[in-house]
């Protein structure tokens, strides 16, 4: 499977965020849209598993297609991002600042959200027959978990708010794992066995990820479901962001660099930053 050792994966993982902080906003937007726009479309594929056949973890297991499609395409989550653009700063790359990490942040944020916001109009109109008939099986399904992930938590206050937190802590533990499962390997094989491990955890064990939630919640608000944009902001994304942040940052990026990345050798090259 042509394994990478983690002293080596560990520059990796820096030379992506110094990368990634010098993308142009063109193209930091059009590829965080359409892994916004792919995770969306995987969402509705294992709901939909998973309503027709019973089993969530039917619609577990295969999730992850998506996942593998949109980071062997090159496209990026803000989840992933979160993980890796820091790296550079930390390292002190050439061209990598606090700003341009906020700045790459904020355009994968807006990318990641339209390409949700179009699936989510897109999958609604499927749903009712452009808003003509009752809305499907699947679409009462996705408009009920919009109700569990925001009231549910709301019901229970601070320790509700605790909990969905601690989700997006435990979801991007997870899914920057998977993030960095994509340079553990040079074959393709190797980088989707890689991948498709810790996705398929974090999607059955329901845990927070603030990409799919900008599909699943604006859908469900679309077909008819019993909460608000600010329940939907207050009670899940922002307090997912928080902790997709921390999870992903605080758990795999700063975690492999401190007892990986000193021991990689020193790079022969750096690219210089275009900010």
């Amino acid at each position: 499977m042509s394994y990478v050792a983690p002293k080596d994966f560990a520059v990796k993982m820096i030379d992506a965020g110094q990368a990634k902080v010098s993308l142009s906003a063109r193209d930091t937007l059009i590829r965080a849209y359409m892994a916004g726009a792919i995770l969306a479309l995987a969402a509705v594929f294992a709901v939909t598993i998973s309503v027709q056949t019973g089993s969530p973890l039917i619609g577990a297991l295969l999730f992850p297609v998506g996942f593998v499609m949109l980071y062997l395409l090159g496209f990026d989550l803000l989840t992933g991002v979160f993980t890796l653009v820091p790296l550079a700063w930390i390292d002190k790359r050439p061209g990598v600042t606090l700003g341009s990490v906020l700045r790459n942040w904020g355009l994968v944020f807006l990318g990641n959200f339209g390409g949700a916001i179009t699936v989510a109009l897109l999958m609604a109109i499927v749903f009712t027959f452009g808003f003509s008939s009752d809305v499907s099986e699947v679409g009462k399904a996705i408009g009920h978990i919009g109700e569990g992930r925001t009231v549910g938590y709301a019901e229970h206050g601070l320790a509700g708010m605790l909990t969905l937190f601690v989700r997006g802590v435990l979801c991007n533990w997870m899914v920057s794992t998977g993030v960095v499962g994509a340079m553990m390997s040079t074959s393709l094989p190797g980088k989707v066995i890689a991948m498709w491990m810790p996705i398929m955890l974090f999607f059955y064990m329901g845990f927070e990820h603030s990409v799919v939630n900008m599909f699943l919640f604006p859908i469900g608000l679309m077909l008819g479901g019993d909460f608000t944009i600010g329940d939907y902001l207050i009670w899940n994304e922002i307090p997912t962001v928080l902790g997709n942040l921390v999870g992903g940052l605080t758990f795999v990026g700063l975690v492999i660099y401190a007892t990986h990345a000193k021991t990689a050798p020193a790079r022969t090259l750096r690219v210089k930053a275009r900010v």
